[in-house]
């Protein structure tokens, strides 16, 4: 049974949310602050963590950016929930390492429907596959570690999803509504650019491995020499 920490100060807000996944199954511990949400890190890592970015005595934001940071949380799966709707903050949401988002208000089956296709996509709840590698790069998926030239390259979740699903196709173009699909795993407005971002971001993780990431243009992404 998968575990959620959701992290929001609002106690009704979280209430509600943590009603719901818990009647669709899963185990959910609330915080209404960052300091508590710290402590719980320190006992059990969680499946996923809903993360309001407005928090009394943290901004969730750089929350983001320190989870990214430990080896030990980099590659839990986060959604970011925000009342915030200009793009450009949901764009430095992604770009910090958050794999989703949710813009208040927003319906209960949406939240559901989110956090099911994160944790389908997940390591901790997917079987392990052996070493793929394509050029100098290389994806162990027991270890989960992702190498270039022999050295280690730390990546998101996302972005991790992302060079994998590349990997298995390695040498055949992928479309931007595959790679949408499974990685994302819905389709809603603001995606096609949350793509090229993401995109971008893991061609300068990779080093001399991004350069084989080509784009197709109007088509999708390959990775070729």
């Amino acid at each position: 049974m998968a575990l959620i920490y959701v992290v929001e100060d609002d106690k009704s807000i979280q209430e509600i949310e943590s009603y719901a996944l818990t009647n669709v199954g899963y185990r959910v511990e609330g915080f209404e602050t960052a300091e508590g949400f710290r402590h719980a890190l320190q006992k059990e890592l969680p499946d996923l963590v809903l993360l309001d970015i407005m928090l009394p005595d943290e901004d969730g934001l750089s929350i983001v950016k320190r989870l990214r940071a430990d080896k030990e949380t980099v590659m839990i799966p986060i959604i970011l929930v925000t009342a915030k709707t200009t793009e450009i903050d949901k764009v430095k949401g992604l770009d910090l390492g958050a794999d989703d988002y949710l813009t208040k208000p927003f319906g209960v089956m949406e939240l559901i429907s989110r956090i099911k296709a994160l944790l389908r996509r997940s390591e901790r709840t997917e079987e392990k596959e052996k070493i793929i590698s394509f050029g100098c790069i290389s994806l162990n998926r027991e270890k989960h570690r992702v190498t270039v030239n022999e050295k280690p390259c730390e990546l998101t979740y996302k972005e991790y999803e992302l060079l994998k699903l590349l990997l298995t196709n390695a040498g055949v173009v992928t479309t931007r509504e595959v790679i949408l699909d499974r990685i994302w795993g819905t389709d809603f407005e603001g995606e096609s650019r949350t793509l090229d971002m993401h995109i971008k971001t893991l061609r300068q993780k990779l080093g001399p491995g991004g350069a084989l990431i080509k784009t197709v243009r109007n088509v999708g992404y390959l990775l070729g020499e």
